[in-house]
């Protein structure tokens, strides 16, 4: 297994490659992104010649992304309980069951366009459940450095996979049928089955004790929240979603209106900002070298701001060199978004945090299509464009106040290092007694009194993240050097989490910055216990 590791570098877009274990995953998951459009393009061919309303083909996209939306908090709890790779191996085992099935009603001629919308549903599921973990693991199959040049390949994949998919998938159902095309998405699953059987994961830390489904989706969220960096980082990709999202959106209003180019040409167009997708691998490396993510994610914003202006100005030949500039900028963009996010996330939360951003990414483009069809709808096309556009601008002018923050500077964000000592005990407390009660106590010299209250907003922040709740900082009546550090954890195995498991190395620099303002560069902690008592 490759370790996770800091190091400046940014190799080759094709680095990655070299992993056995990422090369197998990444050949597994093209192959099963073809697979899914294929199923796609099956799934609405097969609706068409149910003469089925046009409603109903377009609820197949729905049914396959809308799982995304409603389970994707919950599958980032999954994959942070239980192992990642047995995970993927039985959601993945759970899709090709699904998916022969789909195959085989299909062939005996049982399918009706209500059961495909329920298999497209149970699918998306599976998909759903799939994406936290599959991106969990990344820092575990490509070193640290090459975490950027993993997202830039596996968003290639995804973009070639859109274009070749439909593609194939249409000749399939041309030629045999789409029990077939079906039948072979269940094929691309099992492939990522076999990778995963390949991979000999390292043994993992063995948690103390197995959280609470409800309490993991907690603790995922307060993470969030009290996450300054993680937070930035899902700043960032909405403010670039939002506006971005008009372009694909209303793409194909522009090829029916403006170019008057039909289907054909949308489908050209579509392809442009493909290619475009896949040109980036090219350039990512090298421009990742010379320039900084802020940089990176200012001139994106602003390249892929001509694209719209592009579609309502320019005829359809001189508009497509921009929207090949769009693709690229867009990957750019989001694998850089998707890389800072691996990396500033410790393993026990990692898959949760994730899940979070999937639901930002795919939320905020939701939201933004939607909104700026109401735009074109009732304001005209023009307007929509232009004012996507112009929103871009500003998000290019927004990284200067609201930058990606470097994650960990030196300290490696994956180091577990707890800061408070091991507590003595005549008696070891029952895993849910609770809550407890931690009282820290400072002595700080009144020249430091100010440093002293400003460097503890770190330590706040690291107590919430990691599990506290409830935290104060109280400076003694009488005594101003003399201040008390309270919060509360659930239990006492959640507290021992957070001492053993949780509390990282970018957490205790916090802490000694705090500790460093006192008089003898000393705290003194205590632990309590909650009383039940007679009401």
């Amino acid at each position: 297994m490759q370790q996770e590791r800091d190091n400046g570098a940014h190799p080759s877009t094709w680095a990655p490659l070299g992993s056995r274990v990422f090369r197998a995953l990444f050949i597994a998951q093209f192959a099963s992104n073809i697979g899914t459009w294929m199923q796609i393009v099956a799934a609405q061919w097969f609706l068409v010649e149910s003469h089925s309303s046009d409603v109903v083909v377009a609820l197949v996209q729905t049914a396959s992304l809308g799982p995304t939306l409603l389970l994707g908090l919950f599958a980032g709890a999954l994959a942070d309980l239980f192992d990642q790779r047995r995970l993927l191996i039985v959601l993945q085992s759970y899709a090709v069951l699904v998916a022969l099935a789909l195959a085989a009603v299909t062939y005996l001629g049982r399918l009706s366009p209500t059961m495909l919308l329920a298999f497209t549903v149970a699918i998306g599921c599976a998909s759903a459940l799939t994406a936290p973990a599959w991106q969990a693991i990344q820092p575990e199959v490509v070193a640290r450095q090459q975490i950027s040049a993993a997202a830039t390949l596996a968003s290639v994949s995804v973009n070639v996979g859109r274009a070749l998919g439909p593609a194939l998938g249409g000749v399939v159902v041309a030629l045999v049928g789409p029990a077939a095309a079906f039948g072979l998405n269940a094929v691309s699953f099992a492939g990522i089955i076999v990778a995963l059987m390949t991979w000999q994961r390292s043994r993992q830390l063995t948690p103390l004790e197995r959280e609470r489904f409800s309490q993991a989706v907690v603790s995922g969220l307060r993470y969030v929240r009290h996450g300054p960096i993680f937070r930035r980082i899902l700043l960032r990709a909405a403010l670039f979603l939002f506006p971005a999202s008009a372009l694909t959106a209303l793409l194909p209003v522009v090829a029916a209106q403006r170019w008057e180019t039909g289907s054909s040409g949308y489908g050209v167009a579509l392809g442009a900002i493909g290619l475009g997708a896949v040109l980036a691998v090219a350039v990512a490396a090298p421009l990742r070298r010379r320039f900084s993510d802020n940089v990176l994610l200012a001139a994106c914003a602003v390249v892929y701001g001509f694209a719209p202006l592009a579609a309502v100005w320019l005829p359809f030949v001189v508009a497509t060199p921009f929207l090949i500039l769009s693709g690229t900028a867009w990957l750019i963009t989001l694998t850089t978004l998707n890389a800072a996010a691996q990396l500033s996330l410790p393993r026990w939360v990692r898959a949760r945090a994730l899940s979070i951003y999937l639901l930002v990414f795919t939320g905020s483009q939701a939201i933004g299509s939607y909104a700026w069809g109401l735009v074109a709808t009732r304001a005209g096309l023009d307007v929509a464009m232009i004012a996507s556009a112009i929103l871009l601008g500003a998000v290019a002018l927004s990284v200067w106040p609201f930058p990606l923050r470097p994650a960990t500077g030196k300290v490696n964000v994956f180091d577990v290092s707890s800061t408070l000592p091991v507590p003595t005990l005549m008696t070891e407390p029952s895993a849910n007694d609770g809550p407890v009660l931690v009282s820290v106590r400072y002595e700080v010299p009144a020249e430091n009194l100010n440093d002293f209250v400003t460097a503890m907003g770190a330590v706040r922040r690291s107590r919430l993240r990691t599990g506290g709740h409830s935290w104060q900082l109280y400076q003694r009546v009488g005594e101003p050097d003399t201040f008390i550090e309270r919060f509360t954890v659930a239990s006492w195995t959640e507290f021992e989490r957070q001492r053993t498991e949780r509390w990282l190395a970018y957490d205790s620099q916090g802490t000694a910055e705090a500790i460093g303002y006192t008089v003898d560069k000393k705290r003194r902690p205590e632990y309590y216990l909650a009383v039940r008592v007679p009401r």
